[in-house]
């Protein structure tokens, strides 16, 4: 998909949401919230829609139940590009970010809020913990939210991780960067 800082793959979207799932969520109108989404993908890798829940209180659920289109907006790793750690005096600093950009329609589902709980915390805790510890806490927590499905109507990303940059100048911003994430995600772009 794309050109330039634009190109990336279905797996480079998949990858992303499932590393960095706490994305803002726009409503027409202006209503705004960071929440954590699971992405749903079809048989080849494509993202279909996004999976999650917020709380009912929540301005989105007025502004989306009036006009559900949303925009919703990832950040993947991201950092400060120094001269120092391009190993060149004569170069000029930069940002390199990973950001994706989904216009959506939002459907709400009271019906599946069961459903889009356990699935983020199996995705999160990786067995570590399930939302039966709860007890009787849960019901009264779970009534408190509504799931929701965003699906997909189109999607803008940007992976801005050194692709421009020549060999050397490359290669010594990835040995002197400091964040592990940021390195191999422009790692996995100079391919």
């Amino acid at each position: 998909m794309g050109t330039g800082f634009n190109r990336y793959t279905a797996a480079d979207v998949r990858d992303l949401i499932a590393e960095y799932p706490l994305a803002w969520v726009t409503a027409p109108g202006g209503a705004a919230s960071l929440l954590p989404l699971l992405g749903e993908y079809d048989a080849d890798g494509t993202l279909l829609r996004l999976f999650g829940h917020m709380a009912r209180g929540n301005p989105l659920v007025a502004a989306l139940g009036l006009a559900p289109r949303a925009t919703i907006l990832f950040a993947g790793p991201h950092g400060y590009v120094s001269p120092n750690h391009a190993g060149k005096r004569d170069w000029g600093p930069t940002w390199n970010f990973v950001e994706l950009a989904i216009t959506a329609d939002l459907v709400f589902q009271p019906d599946a809020t069961g459903e889009a709980l356990d699935t983020l915390v199996d995705a999160m805790e990786h067995g570590r913990w399930t939302s039966a510890e709860l007890g009787a806490r849960y019901d009264g927590m779970a009534a408190a939210v509504i799931a929701f499905r965003a699906h997909v109507v189109s999607m803008n990303g940007r992976f801005k991780l050194g692709q421009d940059e020549s060999r050397p100048v490359f290669e010594s911003i990835v040995r002197s960067h400091p964040d592990p994430a940021l390195v191999r995600w422009m790692q996995r772009f100079a391919r």
